[in-house]
């Protein structure tokens, strides 16, 4: 029998581990500026273009290469940092395992110069897929100089499956803050298309979040100190009232390395058990400091999963940490006297002397059965008469909105979209006619302020009042985006927030669909944007919490092809602005809500896929009475 196993050839090899450490630009990224720290750099400069599919250059000022380390520093397994088995329970450095410089030179077109501090001349390699093609002295600063070039070039298959060029420079900002949160006496410059993202200077962790996150963060961190045998914890947790609906900035650090440890997130979680709002994702940025020799680093090619000896007792330390961090500020839940005033407490009268009886003032022409009250009013009549009133304004503003917003309306659309998608509503109320139900006399009822019942041939329709709202907007804002109809309500006072890099990033992918829409966001000074205007259907709501809203929703659900860009922002614009439930419509409204639904592409599910409208048949009620 011929023999059938054989070696991989290097390059195949170098392409098979770059699976595993190379996964996008990011990962090379990541990869060569933790190169640059374990170097000794003070400075990186990382320049980008096309989001790392064109060129990825990492600069750094640390103590560079010989000749000859840099040729070996593209070999498979080649390292500095360890010598024998044990050393891996002792690793201070980023790197160690002499893996991502020989997988990045596998799948791409990889210069190198670099130059030790004290030389005269330096170094420049040149190396395509593995292979090299030139070796030489060179004129460099001191230092390393890597340039990326071509990522993927030779396997057309990992290139294809890269995502959007706002994805993937999301994902190189994301390693950059782990990074610089990670080393904040490094000083990080990012550029992409030579256009700026950051330039930090050397600072403390405090300034360095900042840096990273904004101003807003400053005033919500509370500090962390606890030093035990275990494990030392320090860094910074965010108050309560800043939780986000998303994740995005919760950092864990052990000996200077970024990880993920799902384990101890639930510790913090847990710490802000009952004070945060539901649905809600506190931040925190933690530094553990343990002995390397408790804690196992090789277990994933990415280095970002890290087992613990003593995870348990770990876990009570980070959680107890937090809880204390939090006593001190005053944030765990407590009896506040200070909210909605100050309590009046009266002197005690002396003994013996009269107490005032106390006066009860009413209103004897106050009628409860009148509807329009006459007469003289005190003044909580006249403003429980006026709550009625902005009641029922409310409702009637709330069907303007409805009909305004609407493209079925004249107001919004031409003629003939009009007489179509009239002619559409008129067949559905043809085909519900036949189901028993008559157009002149609606038999309707809202059960609970969530659910509309009407009687139908074959039973009993339910339909859910909040899902039908969100399938009859949805659509609405999806034609408004295709036919350019939309509406901008200025604002009167400009609504300001503050975004980090990788929301502004966002901002820019959605900036399209955000005018199609009505939008308009203007940007200002650094990090900061004004929304001058939104669409004139939510002027109801909240301008900056929208915008905000819509950003971290995306993060969520990042899309890459536009038509699912449109789709998505119609969904989150059509569950921010649906009726809630506990509202009560009138029969008019409910009319309305009905007509409109099934006059809707997809009546029976939401935009969520969830049921709309179900059928209660004839036959399971006799079944519930027998």
């Amino acid at each position: 029998m011929p023999d059938i196993i054989q070696l991989l050839p290097d390059s195949v090899a170098n392409q098979i581990a770059a699976g595993e450490v190379i996964q996008r630009p990011a990962s090379v990224v990541k990869e060569l500026v933790e190169n640059a720290i374990d170097a000794g750099a003070t400075s990186v400069t990382i320049n980008i273009k096309d989001s790392g599919r064109t060129l990825i250059q990492v600069i750094d000022n640390g103590k560079g290469m010989s000749p000859t380390d840099a040729r070996m520093s593209f070999e498979r397994h080649a390292t500095s940092k360890i010598r024998e088995a044990n050393d891996l329970f002792a690793i201070r450095t980023m790197g160690f395992r002499g893996e991502a410089l020989a997988s990045i030179a596998g799948v791409a077109d990889v210069e190198l110069r670099t130059r030790p501090h004290g030389a005269e001349l330096g170094t420049y390699i040149h190396i395509l897929g593995s292979s090299i093609q030139k070796q030489e002295a060179d004129h460099c600063a001191e230092g390393t100089n890597f340039s990326v070039k071509n990522i993927f070039f030779n396997i057309p298959a990992r290139r294809k499956f890269l995502k959007s060029n706002s994805s993937e420079l999301k994902y190189i900002i994301t390693e950059i803050q782990r990074v610089a949160l990670a080393n904040p006496e490094l000083a990080i410059s990012l550029y992409h298309n030579n256009s700026v993202i950051y330039n930090i200077p050397s600072e403390n962790i405090r300034k360095r979040i900042v840096s990273l996150f904004g101003k807003g963060i400053n005033q919500n961190l509370i500090p962390v100190d606890t030093t035990t045998t275990v494990i030392n914890i320090s860094g910074f947790i965010g108050q309560p009232r800043s939780a986000r609906k998303t994740l995005g900035e919760q950092f864990f650090f052990v000996n200077g390395r970024f990880m993920k440890h799902p384990f101890f997130n639930r510790a913090v979680q847990q710490a802000y058990d009952r004070i945060l709002p539901p649905e809600t994702f506190p931040s925190y940025f933690l530094y553990f400091e343990v002995d390397p020799a408790t804690i196992d680093i090789n277990i994933h090619p990415t280095k970002t999963e890290i087992k613990f000896e003593d995870e348990r007792s770990a876990w009570h330390i980070i959680q107890a940490s937090v809880r204390e961090a939090m006593g001190k500020f005053n944030l765990m839940p407590s009896i506040d006297f200070d909210q909605g005033g100050a309590i009046d407490i009266p002197i005690s009268p002396l003994r013996g002397s009269e107490i005032p009886e106390p006066e009860i003032r009413i209103n004897p022409n106050f009628n409860p059965f009148e509807k329009d009250r006459g007469g003289e009013r005190s003044y909580s009549d006249l403003t429980s008469y006026r709550d009625e009133q902005n009641r029922d304004n409310w409702q009637s503003l709330y069907r303007g909105f409805e009909r305004e917003g609407d493209p079925n309306y004249p107001t919004t659309v031409g003629n003939s979209d009009f007489s179509e998608e009239r002619e559409k509503q008129d067949a559905v109320q043809q085909e519900f006619k036949n189901e028993g139900i008559s157009v002149e006399n609606h038999n309707f009822l809202q059960l609970k302020n969530k659910y509309i019942l009407t009687p139908v041939k074959s039973g009993l329709m339910v339909i859910d009042q909040r899902r039908a709202h969100e399938r009859i907007l949805y659509e609405n804002f999806l034609r408004i985006i295709d036919n350019h109809l939309a509406i901008s309500q200025r604002q009167l006072f400009p609504a300001r927030i503050e975004l980090n890099a990788v929301d502004q990033e966002i901002l820019v992918v959605l900036d399209d669909e955000l005018k199609a829409l009505g939008f308009e966001i203007r940007p200002g000074e650094e990090g900061i944007y004004y929304v001058e205007g939104i669409p004139a259907l939510l002027s109801h709501l909240n301008a900056s919490d929208l915008v905000i809203k819509l950003i971290e929703d995306f993060k969520n659900r990042p899309v890459d092809v536009k038509e699912e860009i449109k789709e998505h922002i119609a969904l989150l614009l059509s569950q921010s602005s649906a009726i809630n439930y506990g509202v009560s419509l009138k029969n008019e409204e409910i009319l309305e809500l009905f007509n409109l639904l099934f006059a809707c592409n997809t009546p029976n599910y939401s935009p969520s896929g969830k049921t709309i409208v179900s059928i209660v048949s004839s036959s399971e009620f006799e079944k519930l009475l027998k």
